[in-house]
């Protein structure tokens, strides 16, 4: 990754004046930053705004959500998204994690305002709440139906929700801390979970009841992903025969992200270790990109690309900056990333640029989640964000 360039939040607005400024950046590792400004000279017929770049920088591309700009020098280019609506009545305080229902009509977040709400993907408009949880909610995601939440809360409760009238179906206690992330399997008659507690849990939705403790490494579990394993990849054989309540957990790999620093990969079904990759700093979040590829992000903004046939050197590991790396997210044939700084990218195989959502003034982005060519994601500012990638 070289080096990045940065614009004015709010660039999309400040140019859509006459004489209207946007301040530009570039950083490269190790060297002096360069710093411009963008200037709109007008305003076309179309709406979209006539603008041109100090010295060092060059406008390839505009459009009223979109720009494109390259620094020669550095030989970088970035493309810069703004926001296509801004939803700022769902939550009023920050917005802790969202996730958008596999038919793209509804959204749920959880926020520090002590709420898990769910609403329209569209509009933003509210649907229902989703009341239960003691203390904040630090989870919340669909099931493949779309029609059911599973949601993990700081009072160690792992909970599911019917998305059509808010009621909680079910609720699995066991963790003797808060659960910070979860994970599905397959089509959802199972569901992992990680907790500040040390431990990942396996759990049987349609009985309630934990399945076993996959894990319990004594040092909190602040990510967990589940992936299907390329076969080449040896996942080990259960010590005792699986439950028959555990449903298509075979052939998968869990991904634990860790605070102390440390990765680990198990077998689902076998329990049993695949690699264990120490990093950095604290592990926050992972993501598998294919069945033997996966990225994980670090509290001191590394985003480590490991190959599980072979995790001893990472495949590369991007370095933006210093800011923790909050959420990471399989895209296409690349991934989005959002940090603590507020910057969100997407960086995809066959683009020479990457793809900057913009908007966050320096406020983190917990979370990001993609519907089609949609994406949205949720900031300590109390906003979510639409993005439409059909701007590109």
């Amino acid at each position: 990754m070289a080096a990045p360039l940065r614009i004015q939040s709010d660039w999309a607005q400040a140019l859509r004046k006459d004489e209207g400024e946007a301040w530009l950046s570039c950083h490269p590792p190790g060297k002096p930053s360069l710093y411009g400004s963008l200037t709109c000279q007008g305003i076309g017929l179309d709406g979209i705004p006539e603008v041109t770049a100090s010295e060092g920088f060059i406008v390839n591309e505009i459009s009223k959500k979109s720009i494109h700009i390259s620094c020669p020098k550095e030989s970088v280019s970035s493309k810069f998204l703004a926001p296509y609506t801004t939803f700022s009545r769902i939550h009023t305080k920050s917005v802790t994690c969202l996730d958008i229902s596999s038919g793209g009509g509804l959204g749920v977040s959880s926020s520090t305002d002590g709420t898990m709400k769910i609403w329209q993907a569209s509009n933003g408009e509210l649907r229902r709440v989703l009341e239960g949880h003691v203390f904040d909610v630090n989870c919340c995601r669909f099931f493949p139906s779309g029609l059911v939440v599973l949601s993990g809360g700081m009072d160690a409760q792992l909970k599911i929700w019917s998305a059509e009238d808010a009621s909680c179906v079910v609720t699995f206690k066991g963790h003797k801390g808060g659960i910070l992330d979860t994970a599905i399997v397959d089509r959802g008659r199972n569901v992992v979970s990680g907790s500040r507690d040390g431990t990942a849990r396996l759990w049987d939705c349609g009985r309630s009841a934990c399945l076993g403790v996959l894990a319990d490494c004594g040092s909190s579990i602040n990510g967990v992903a589940v992936g299907a394993a390329d076969n080449s990849i040896n996942l080990g054989s259960p010590e005792q025969m699986p439950s028959e309540r555990e449903v298509g957990t075979e052939a998968k790999m869990l991904l634990l992200a860790r605070e102390d620093k440390k990765l680990q990969c198990l077998g689902l079904q076998s329990r049993q270790p695949v690699f264990l990759f120490i990093g950095s700093d604290a592990f926050n979040c992972c993501t598998f990109l294919s069945g033997f590829l996966l990225l994980a992000g670090t509290q001191d903004g590394n985003i480590y690309q490991l190959d599980v046939r072979s995790p001893g050197a990472p495949v590369q590991v991007i370095h933006r900056s210093g800011a923790p790396v909050l959420s990471l997210l399989s895209f296409r044939d690349g991934f989005i990333a959002s940090q603590g700084d507020g910057s969100c990218f997407i960086v995809q195989q066959d683009l020479d640029y990457v793809t900057e959502l913009t908007g966050a003034d320096c406020d983190p982005v917990y979370k990001v989640a993609t519907w089609e060519k949609q994406i949205y994601t949720c900031c300590r500012d109390g906003l979510v964000r639409r993005y439409q990638l059909s701007d590109l």
